[in-house]
């Protein structure tokens, strides 16, 4: 990357201005430097690239066999990219305008069926210090829907068991406040005692960040996403789901669930914290399928040729 591409200065407004997480920066800076070399391979940087340019690192990538929502991410940093060019002064002209993203399919999120929901919870049923949170941290992801990162993100003032609510930032750095329902806060509570949390907290806090954590790993730090999410498959393989089950597929679940029972998409859009109603209709398309199904089970019309 050129020192004047300005990809340095666009990921701080990335971070500053429009509060992307170190994640989302660390995505863009990679595919902005796979453009940013393609570029200099045709002799053009971010600030002579014409369409053609932007054009020919589009075939490109789709040429590589990557995968159409790589492609679709990748295409949009370029995008934002160009669009901050023009914004900053250091370009005139916008090569992506009339460059349309690639289509990415929508496919329906795998949920797991309520049984199978409960065949995981109630396999984890201990009272040693590791059971407890893990049941908590699994009642928690299914019975709010969050995502994984704003688990491990929760520390202790973040939840108020008086009020069964519990605060998370999400994307964006938005806050929304969630109810813990009686399982998760019957979990939640037998985690917050001595024979849960309790016996893994150190006796020398290493930070005031594992302190503040409502997680703990085994050495008394902050459960880490990675060391969450290898419990949800672990957890989940013990009932022969490992291969179905990630920390979203409980996201998943507690929408499609939800939606099943009746509830107001809104109320669904609200507790998972999707910005577009656009992105909560996607579990409808779950609801609509359980709905034919058991309509053509047990409607004496539905099919014929009985």
């Amino acid at each position: 990357m050129s020192a004047g591409s300005g990809v340095e200065e666009f990921l701080d407004w990335l971070v500053l201005e429009r509060g992307r997480a170190p994640r989302t920066c660390e995505a863009y800076r990679r595919d902005l430097s796979g453009y940013c070399e393609a570029l200099a391979a045709r002799g053009r940087s971010p600030e002579t690239a014409s369409e053609e340019d932007v054009l020919a690192h589009l075939r490109n990538l789709q040429s590589r066999g990557m995968a159409p929502a790589s492609v679709k991410r990748t295409m949009t940093a370029v995008r934002t990219f160009h669009q901050f060019l023009v914004v900053d002064g250091l370009r005139d002209d916008d090569p992506c305008s009339h460059v349309e993203l690639p289509r990415v399919p929508t496919g329906v999120p795998k949920a797991l069926s309520e049984a199978e929901m409960d065949a995981i919870l109630d396999a984890v049923n201990g009272v040693d210090r590791v059971s407890r949170r893990d049941r908590a941290m699994l009642e928690v992801l299914y019975g709010t829907g969050m995502r994984i990162s704003e688990l491990v993100g929760m520390s202790l003032n973040d939840v108020d068991m008086g009020e069964s609510i519990v605060q998370v930032v999400g994307k964006g750095q938005k806050e929304r406040v969630l109810p813990l329902g009686r399982c998760a806060h019957e979990a939640l509570a037998a985690w917050f005692v001595p024979a849960g949390r309790g016996e893994m907290e150190p006796e020398r806090w290493a930070s005031r960040h594992d302190q503040e954590a409502v997680w703990l790993n085994q050495r008394g730090r902050r459960l880490s996403r990675q060391g969450a999410w290898g419990m949800v498959k672990k957890r989940a393989q013990q009932v022969g789901l490992g291969a179905r089950v990630s920390p979203h597929v409980f996201r998943h679940s507690c929408a499609t669930h939800m939606l099943d029972h009746g509830a107001d998409i809104r109320a669904v859009q609200e507790l998972l914290g999707h910005a577009s109603i656009s992105t909560t209709q996607v579990y409808t398309m779950v609801s609509k399928e359980k709905l034919w199904e058991a309509y053509r089970a047990a409607h004496p019309r539905a099919v014929l040729n009985r």
